[in-house]
């Protein structure tokens, strides 16, 4: 039967959305943030590949045909940002300014620990894009000479950990107003922070949307200055 099922074409992405759906179900039954869906299905893939011994590459050649949707999937967050799109025209300044302060805090503090850790360039540039989201960052990597796989993981996990104490850190510094919520989600979280952000309301949601687009053209010009410092 293992045998069968790791030969599917479909077995790696059968497993995720399996795992993904279970995920789902934990998170609607315990409504805790810690059970995001996303961790829960890595976790599970993982124990599965373990338990059953499966090679990670035979995973990975099912897996691989979700990562065509993923591209598709950050382009339909346009459509609840139109939906918004008064609110960029009456606040640009704030908006942009907004945006522009998360991606440059967000670099500033990967310059300054690797300065601390001592990391080479390569290790340097691989996190850089880590705060956008995954078809940006990729391409951003794999040009500056990093190493895409880690990069693809350190974006992971700034997704994940982000939806995760997105609600926890707005209300411990009392963030209430929509646009300025779905704006720090989205340009700390990427895309999985802006499905916590839908959650929290339709502005929220496309403000993150916005911030998507705008903090990954923004890390494409900042990148390439960063580069240089290490």
């Amino acid at each position: 039967m293992k045998e069968i099922l790791t030969q599917s074409a479909f077995f790696g992405a059968a497993l995720s959305l399996v795992c993904y759906e279970i995920g789902l179900f934990v998170r609607k039954k315990t409504k805790s943030a810690l059970a995001n869906p996303l961790l829960v299905a890595v976790l599970l893939v993982i124990a599965v590949l373990l338990v059953f011994s499966i090679d990670f590459e035979i995973y990975a050649q099912g897996a691989s045909h979700i990562s065509f949707l993923l591209t598709p999937a950050t382009v339909s967050l346009a459509v609840p940002l139109y939906r918004q799109l008064g609110l960029l025209k009456k606040y640009p300044r704030a908006i942009i300014g907004g945006i522009a302060s998360g991606v440059l805090a967000a670099m500033v503090s990967i310059f300054v620990l690797s300065l601390f850790f001592g990391l080479n360039h390569e290790q340097y540039v691989t996190l850089l894009p880590k705060s956008i989201t995954t078809a940006i960052g990729m391409g951003i990597s794999e040009k500056m000479d990093g190493i895409v796989t880690i990069t693809v993981v350190a974006i992971c996990i700034t997704g994940i950990f982000g939806s995760m104490i997105a609600d926890g850190v707005c209300r411990l510094f009392k963030i209430e107003e929509p646009v300025a919520v779905g704006l720090a989600i989205g340009t700390s979280a990427h895309a999985m922070g802006t499905t916590k952000a839908m959650e929290l309301g339709e502005i929220q949601g496309a403000m993150s949307s916005l911030s998507i687009v705008a903090a990954g053209i923004m890390t494409v010009a900042g990148v390439s200055l960063f580069a240089n410092f290490i």
